[in-house]
């Protein structure tokens, strides 16, 4: 292991590069280069590049304070024995929240995409995606003799995300008191979403499988950010990645890539709801769960954590809430929540 130090204060990051400093050069050796930021996530992790004799790797450091390692070091060997393309682990210390990973790249799905890259056709990218997320969802399935490695997308997490719209977007963002009859609809709303989620088939989820998260590398895709993953519905991660927070695709679009999963699914033996209708009802109510709370974690990350840039994909998330409200009269109650909250308020710079 490297030079140990005592968990340097999150807030003091240039004690932290120094300490990632001086257990590179103790895990790579004096060929270890000048590490480079290669990117920031909206949690406490930092990623830096760095040269090395042949190539580069990536060096992870996530304060133990606000950041655990292991996860993420145990489920990228659960995803690399399922066959995905999840970064190699070349080197850990939990005690100081440093991992060396293998480097997949510097262009994620969405970089790409956005930027028009010629190698960047949605039609060749999804259909990877796609196929990884087949295995991903195969990947760490319990077992009778073995109970799965990963925890259960239980109630009580399902409900802490949903808690995230009305504590931080309504009344944190909006500046909003819901009255009790709101609050007595929403406890509704998340009982039925909650229970939808449950009742279906229970595989193995990312939790953020979108454009941002996935990597153009060889094979496609590379797969990041994954420590967080759970055993929960199987239609969640389709949701992330077709309905991103960063992207948008035309109704049409979204459709064709459903029935290629659902294909992909059925033929590895996935346990996908057997009538169509089931499946977009699923797909709807996992989607308006996982909308709602992305809104709150937008909300907190502007208020609490002072990261702006996020509030402006808001607008993205109701208009994907109208269309999944609209089929479904379980959800009609939901509808009525949101046209009772005031306006946004004036952006923020």
């Amino acid at each position: 292991m490297g030079v140990s130090v005592k968990n340097p204060d999150v807030k003091n990051p240039d004690d932290r590069l120094a300490a990632l400093t001086a257990w590179l050069e103790t895990e790579i050796g004096p060929g270890a280069g000048t590490p480079v930021v290669a990117s920031a996530d909206a949690s406490f992790r930092r990623y830096f590049r760095v040269p090395t004799a042949d190539g580069s790797v990536i060096a992870m450091d996530a304060p133990p304070e606000h950041e655990e390692t292991e996860p993420f070091v145990r489920i990228a060997g659960l995803f690399r024995d399922a066959g995905l393309h999840a970064p190699e682990i070349l080197a850990h210390d939990a005690g100081q929240g440093f991992v060396l990973l293998e480097d997949l790249g510097d262009r994620t799905y969405l970089q790409a995409l956005e930027r028009g890259d010629p190698d960047a056709d949605p039609e060749q990218l999804y259909p990877a995606a796609l196929d990884a997320l087949v295995r991903l969802q195969g990947a760490a399935a319990p077992r009778e003799e073995r109970e799965t490695p990963l925890p259960a997308y239980d109630e009580t997490l399902l409900r802490r995300e949903l808690d995230l719209f009305p504590d931080w977007y309504v009344r944190r963002h909006l500046g909003h008191v819901p009255t009790p009859a709101w609050q007595a609809a929403w406890e509704d709303t998340c009982h039925v979403l909650i229970g939808a989620m449950r009742q279906q088939p229970q595989v193995c989820v990312h939790r953020d499988f979108t454009p941002r998260n996935l990597m153009i590398a060889e094979p496609n895709p590379g797969i990041i950010d994954f420590q967080d993953a759970v055993i929960g519905p199987i239609t969640y991660d389709w949701v992330s990645l077709v309905r991103d927070a960063f992207i948008s695709w035309p109704v049409e679009t979204e459709d064709r890539w459903l029935l290629a999963w659902r294909e992909r699914a059925l033929n590895a033996g996935l346990p996908l709801p057997s009538h169509p209708l089931d499946l977009r009802r699923a797909i709807d109510f996992t989607a308006a769960q996982r909308h709602l709370k992305v809104i709150g974690i937008f909300a907190r990350l502007y208020h609490r954590d002072g990261k702006s840039g996020y509030l402006a994909d808001v607008p993205r998330f109701f208009r994907y809430l109208e269309r999944e409200i609209a089929p479904w009269p379980e959800l009609a109650p939901l509808r009525g929540l949101l046209a009772d909250l005031p306006a946004e308020p004036e952006p923020h710079r």
